[in-house]
């Protein structure tokens, strides 16, 4: 592909939304695209994001926008109920996709699109963008390289989506059936960035828990019933033999963010954010190694950084990243940036923990089939 990539955006809203606060600023930050339509529901809303936004053709129905000679790439960032529908449309288009994480509601349909875009032979991105942040490709790479020496075990615990009141946009996560909640959106985050430094689940128990089923939308007042999970754990051993923990703390009166210590036989890493998900929000290492007992911290080096400086710290930081990998993708025809492919590991596993806490029983996998994620040794992604 040459020339600037053409953009189009199902979902972008001019006042609120990722689609505002991540992907329009990244892809604004980015000589390789042109954002050159967008879509939504109601042709008044489409309309005035793209006066918002400066783009030529604005459609109230993402079939207008996938047919779209100008569109190149198809960005996918609406509810997730309604992405296998809005991602076949676009692979049927002949269109590459770029789609927000979780792919589907469920594993069925991951694995559905997953195929899909194989057969069709076209590129694909999922908003797993945590893989492309410089501080975990950092942390990753230093763990490759035995910086920890043998990794004995690790810890992980997350607090999201504090308390049980609800804003009216995000009020639909208290419905499972909906595919976005903590099990489908935090752990699949949260979790995926563990295997992605330490790879894959060997052995797997878990316990889920929906500990307040009442959710209150915050606008109205109304009760809601919630049917989501708000307590996770698992317990288990990763393919290297490390043993894993990892807690999800979801309803409390608090939101402590990300804390995650990884300890080996030479040292100890400390990874943590204020958010609970190292993709969107900064993320700070600490490390020990050898008898030193104090943590320093562990500054990332330059060239783990592609993105531009002006949007550090902000959601539209990784987001940049994964663009700049995706549009090296789509001229050289390789893989750096998170695909379809990952984002189907991950459902699986998911699938994996909700059998688990089903049955009580661990589930023990096999060492064959897919394992851990791309590595790209030194964290010289796109842009390098």
């Amino acid at each position: 592909m040459t020339g600037s990539i053409g953009v189009g955006i199902i979902g972008a809203r001019a006042e609120r939304g990722w689609a505002a606060a991540a992907h329009i600023p990244a892809l604004r930050s980015l000589p390789d695209y042109d954002l050159r339509a967008v879509s939504t529901t109601r042709q008044s809303s489409a309309d005035a994001a793209a006066a918002a936004f400066g783009v030529p053709h604005a459609f109230d129905n993402h079939r207008d926008l996938v047919e779209c000679s100008e569109v190149d790439l198809v960005v996918v960032t609406v509810k997730v109920a309604q992405h296998a529908e809005l991602v076949r449309a676009a692979l049927e288009a002949g269109k590459a996709v770029y789609c927000e994480w979780p792919l589907g509601r469920d594993v069925d349909e991951a694995t559905e699109l997953t195929a899909r875009a194989t057969h069709l032979g076209l590129p694909t991105a999922v908003g797993l963008q945590a893989r492309v942040a410089p501080a975990i490709n950092y942390a990753r790479d230093l763990i490759a390289d035995g910086f920890l020496g043998e990794v004995l075990s690790t810890t992980m615990v997350v607090t999201a989506m504090a308390g049980t009141v609800r804003d009216r946009d995000l009020a639909y996560m208290a419905d499972k059936a909906q595919g976005a909640n903590l099990l489908t959106v935090v752990a699949g985050h949260t979790v995926d960035t563990l295997c992605y430094c330490l790879g894959e689940w060997r052995e797997l128990a878990a316990v889920l828990d929906n500990r307040r089923p009442v959710a209150t939308v915050k606008q109205t007042g109304e009760q809601l019933p919630k049917t989501s999970d708000d307590q996770i754990a698992l317990l288990g051993r990763l393919r290297s033999g490390a043993i894993a923990t990892v807690h999800l703390r979801g309803a409390l009166e608090r939101d402590d963010g990300l804390y995650w210590e990884i300890n080996g036989t030479r040292g100890n890493l400390w990874v943590t954010a204020e958010g609970p998900l190292p993709g969107i929000s900064p993320v700070t290492l600490r490390a020990t190694q050898g008898p030193n007992r104090e943590s320093l911290p562990l500054p990332v080096p330059e060239q783990y950084t592609h993105a531009p400086v002006s949007l550090a710290g902000s959601p539209a930081f990784n987001v940049a990243e994964t663009y700049l990998r995706l549009a090296h993708d789509l001229r050289e025809g390789i893989t750096t940036a998170p695909t379809f492919d990952d984002a189907l590991i991950r459902h699986r596993m998911l699938a994996d923990i909700e059998q688990a806490a089903l049955t009580g029983q661990r589930l023990v996998k096999s060492t064959s089939g897919p394992t851990d994620a791309k590595h790209n040794p030194g964290g010289d992604g796109a842009g390098s």
